[in-house]
């Protein structure tokens, strides 16, 4: 059954291993941001360290592996319409919109939607790890290394299909930032199976 995340919120569910978890873009150019978390043990958790440096390489698609802080194989994605995602920039949060944007009333950004949604878990906010942003199009310059947010590539029914390694905690937002969804909010669908 498809379920979707309003704009600008998030959710979180359990996850067997052996599942498997759908992300849709059901209108195209919008962001998830996607955490996960040993549901036997929320202190491990989705690490872009270890993933990078098992990977080696900063981006990640269909056959990949994604590790927890433990080193443990947490989900591999299985599927992937759009092949390009962030898992460099951290969640969205208020104090990073009072910081980039200038906004004195700012939203709370996935980092609280996030927290918010994982809390039942006994997950806070200081918990939360970098996210695997899915269809975020994080550019980098290979000769400075800086960085760019562009629109994202994904578009209408896109999707991304990750099969979880461990039973898992996960958290998933429709992602706030305006930069990162080139100037618009949009839901997020997701299916699990």
């Amino acid at each position: 059954m498809m379920t979707r995340i309003e704009p600008r919120s998030g959710t979180a569910f359990e996850l067997a291993a052996g599942g498997r978890l759908t992300v849709i873009d059901p209108e195209g150019g919008q962001v998830a941001d996607l955490c996960a978390f040993n549901a036997a043990d929320t202190r491990e958790a989705i690490s872009n360290g270890r993933s990078i440096d098992y990977g080696s390489k900063i981006y990640f698609t269909a056959g990949d592996l994604i590790y927890s802080n433990r080193s443990n194989v947490m989900f591999e994605i299985v599927e992937d319409d759009v092949g390009r995602h962030d898992f460099l920039l951290t969640p969205c949060s208020a104090e990073m919109f009072r910081k980039l944007y200038g906004d004195e009333k700012p939203h709370r950004g996935c980092l609280g939607n996030l927290a918010a949604a994982l809390e039942p878990y006994g997950v806070s906010a200081d918990d939360i790890p970098v996210a695997f942003n899915v269809f975020m199009n994080v550019p980098v310059d290979g000769e400075s290394g800086s960085l760019s947010v562009e629109p994202p590539l994904s578009k209408p029914g896109d999707r991304f299909i990750i099969e979880a390694k461990m039973d898992l905690i996960v958290g998933l937002t429709a992602c706030s930032a305006p930069l990162s969804n080139g100037g618009s909010f949009k839901p997020i669908d997701y299916e699990l199976s």
